[in-house]
């Protein structure tokens, strides 16, 4: 189905971004790794990826921080494989504190990464989108792109943003064959949620698989964890001649936590 295309997913050696780019891979796309990691297992994994499935598989350790490398990146990609069809944001970090208490340098750098790195890779990929008259953006939100919760100003601002930019994006190409939406993850057990597992654990005292009940029991009623691999075909769906017409939209992919 999606044969010979290029997907770059950015924040794609590990959790969410990686099942991602290994599900295009098997969709027989070429693919861009981005992100930060061990320099041997990334290449480990570069490898193994392109060798499984017959595509062409490349890494580029571009700083989401740094619009010009963000700039450089997409350049690269563009030269090799003429250009980025599927473009997949995913890159994030997070940091939980009280507004009042929240760093100013720390709200900057999840602004920067969660949102602004998601328009400068759409502001680069979609001229040779619309030259080609097709292409797919997906942006990875969040459910904190829909609700909130407390302590986190800077991730729940940068994902509601990452939302208002799929919309504006989606009417921007309206017609062009180039499609924007959002995918919207409820807990899934990333490095970022297992980090606020453990913290739980310590500051509640308890072990923890208990610290992972009461995580899920605060806001996702199904009672388990979203799988990246969920995800990942939600992501290729999209690319599918059947979602066409889908653009602008928001999905929860959430056990039930924004229907409350």
């Amino acid at each position: 189905m999606l044969q010979g295309l290029t997907a770059l997913v950015t924040g794609s050696t590990s959790g969410i971004g990686q099942a991602i780019a290994e599900r295009f891979a098997t969709a027989g796309c070429n693919v861009v790794l981005n992100g930060f990691g061990d320099a041997d297992a990334i290449e480990e994994m570069r490898k193994r990826m392109a060798e499984e499935n017959g595509v062409e598989v490349t890494y580029s350790d571009a700083d989401m921080a740094d619009p010009q490398a963000i700039a450089d990146m997409i350049r690269e990609a563009e030269n090799r494989f003429g250009a980025v069809d599927i473009l997949v944001n995913n890159a994030g970090i997070q940091h939980v504190a009280p507004v009042d208490e929240f760093a100013p340098e720390k709200f900057d750098s999840l602004i920067q990464i969660d949102l602004n790195h998601a328009f400068h890779t759409i502001h680069h990929a979609l001229p040779a989108m619309r030259r080609k008259g097709w292409g797919r953006i997906i942006n990875i939100a969040s459910a904190h792109g829909l609700v909130a919760s407390a302590g986190k100003a800077g991730y729940v601002a940068a994902k509601h943003g990452m939302i208002g930019l799929t919309k504006v994006t989606a009417l921007d190409t309206a017609g062009t064959g180039v499609t924007c939406n959002a995918i919207c993850p409820g807990w899934v057990k990333t490095p970022l949620v297992v980090a606020q597992i453990e913290k739980k654990a310590e500051e509640q005292d308890v072990s923890i698989e208990e610290a992972e009940r009461r995580l899920l029991a605060e806001k996702q009623p199904a009672g388990e964890f979203v799988t990246p691999e969920q995800i990942a075909e939600y992501a290729v769906f999209l690319c599918g001649d059947s979602a066409r017409t889908i653009t602008g939209s928001q999905v929860q992919i959430d056990g039930g936590w924004t229907a409350q």
